[in-house]
Order: structure tokens, then C-alpha cells, then sequence
């Protein structure tokens, strides 16, 4: 059963230009020191769990209005029932928005064998090379290399993203992980948020990129994607 831990009512930005809310889910199988979520990766066992029949009546109470949802977290993939939930909420004729980290590709696979869902957005945590760096656990890359190609080839609207954060990942890491998705159609590099607790506080107070050097490294890589965003 996919365990939701948090639901935020209406939201204009998290699937643009769709009205959703957006279903937080407990649990994730990474532990990137700068993510804003901790409650939600460590300490989900303590946070109330919102019932399907809550969250179901929740969305039909206001289907007139609602375009859609967005299922993030934690990270959704690890829930090996995720496709039934799914399902469920396209019954209701909303659309679906995925965010995911990429490292359950078989879980991917079904969802967009089913063509249950309208957008995927997967984080590209850092070049290659580097992922365990960054994500502080054991990563097979091929299960990454794996969603990349599984969501490129889905058909289905997509975006990679990468959090950009200094000191861990910068310019190199970006042009590097450019490479690696080259031909993708969306890339969007965000500005990570230094002020929030994160699972490692070190990160808390950093001084995050400046919006010239954001704009260079969007710059750089250009060329790679046919559209490249900065958020934050």
C-alpha cells in the first residue's frame, strides 16, 4: 500500500499550468544531505498516515476545479503498488503527475507500459561518476541509465532536473550530466534552498548560486536539450 503522509490541497506550480494537489508520499531509498524533506525520508513511521478513502474524497469533493495530481515525496517508486493507486486517481479523470528519482526502473516501466500517467519528472542527482557521493547510499548507475531511456522513449511529457548545490554540484557536474541526457527535451536546473533543515544541516545557511552563474550554467548547455530551465 502507498503510504501517504502529507497532501497539500491546491497547487499552481508544481504541474504548470494545471490546478493539483499534490500527495506526498513517506519513504525514500536515497539520503542526499541537502534534501528539504527529512521527516519525510527519516521519520515517516511518525507522521500520521492520511487514509485512500480521505484522499479519495478529498479529490472527488473537488473534481469541478481540480485539473490533476502530483505524486512526489520521499519517492514514490519504491511502492511496488504504486500503478493500482494510479489507476485509481486516472479513474476519477485527473491527470497525473510523477516525480521520481529514477532508481526503480521496473516500477517506471509499468506505469508507462500502462499509460497511466501525463508527466514524469525524474532528478539527475549528479554526473555519473559521482552519484553516491551525493545521494550517501549504494547506487547501481545502470538502474539510473535504465529510467533515463525508459522516460526519454515513453512518449509521455517529460523534464529531468538537478538541484544544484555548492560545493557538491556545480557547472562541471551539470555540463557532465548534459552529456548523458543529451537530445532529452526539458532540463531543468534548480537552485537548491539553504534556509529549510535538510537531512544534513551542514547545507543549512550555504550560499546558494547566484542567478548570474545559474544563467551561465544554463548557457553551457543549451545546446543540449531542446529547452532548458532555471527554477529558484
Amino acid at each position: 500500500m502507498v503510504i501517504i503522509k502529507g497532501l497539500q490541497k491546491t497547487s499552481l506550480i508544481d504541474f504548470s499550468p494545471y490546478t493539483v494537489s499534490v500527495i506526498f508520499v513517506g519513504g525514500c531509498d536515497f539520503r542526499c544531505g541537502f534534501c528539504h524533506n527529512p521527516d519525510l525520508v527519516l521519520r515517516f513511521n511518525e507522521i500520521k498516515t492520511i487514509k485512500e478513502e480521505e484522499l479519495f474524497k478529498h479529490l472527488d469533493e473537488r473534481k469541478k476545479w481540480l485539473d490533476g495530481v502530483c505524486i512526489t515525496g520521499g519517492e514514490p517508486c519504491i511502492y511496488k503498488d504504486l500503478p493500482e493507486f494510479i489507476k485509481k486517481i486516472k479513474d476519477r479523470g485527473l491527470l497525473v503527475k510523477l516525480d521520481t528519482n529514477g532508481n526503480n526502473p521496473d516500477i517506471l516501466r509499468r506505469i508507462i507500459n500502462e499509460k497511466i500517467v501525463d508527466y514524469i519528472a525524474m532528478d539527475v542527482k549528479t554526473s555519473l561518476g559521482d552519484y553516491e557521493k551525493v545521494v550517501n547510499v549504494k547506487v547501481d548507475i545502470n538502474r539510473i541509465k535504465e529510467s533515463i531511456d525508459l522516460i526519454r522513449n515513453s512518449g509521455i511529457d517529460y523534464e529531468f532536473r538537478t538541484t544544484v548545490v555548492p560545493g557538491l554540484v556545480g557547472k562541471k557536474e551539470v555540463m557532465e550530466i548534459a552529456e548523458l541526457l543529451k537530445g532529452s527535451k526539458r532540463y531543468v536546473l534548480q537552485n537548491f534552498r539553504s534556509s529549510r533543515d535538510m537531512i544534513d544541516n551542514k547545507f543549512k545557511g550555504t550560499e546558494i548560486y547566484k542567478k548570474v552563474e545559474l544563467e551561465d550554467m544554463k548557457e553551457s548547455i543549451k545546446g543540449c536539450f531542446e529547452e532548458v530551465l532555471v527554477r529558484g
